[in-house]
């Protein structure tokens, strides 16, 4: 099986999709949905703050939400939700018929 590297800077899981439809990498588009479904849990615990910081800027959101964006891949990578798994079981069955 052919393994190949993820960008995870330039590649979406669209582009990982198209550039090769074999198991590694419906793997690393699994684990990539993981990692946007985290950060839109991160996103919305953000948002749902109860009241702004004394020193709360543009600047600290912009930096909030990519730091959100590093979390929520770390977070995809070791902590394992199941979600990659089940993306990966669904779609093999499917591929399978």
């Amino acid at each position: 099986m052919d393994i190949k590297s993820v960008n995870y800077q330039t590649d979406t899981g669209f582009t990982l999709f198209q550039k090769n439809r074999n198991q590694a990498n419906l793997e690393a588009l699994a684990e990539e949905f993981e990692s946007m479904f985290i950060n839109q849990m991160l996103k919305q615990a953000r948002d749902s703050k109860l009241s702004d910081a004394l020193f709360s800027s543009d600047e600290e959101d912009n930096f909030g939400t990519m730091l959100d964006q590093e979390r929520s891949r770390s977070l995809a990578l070791n902590l394992d939700l199941g979600i990659a798994e089940a993306l990966v079981r669904q779609f093999d069955k499917n591929k399978n018929d």
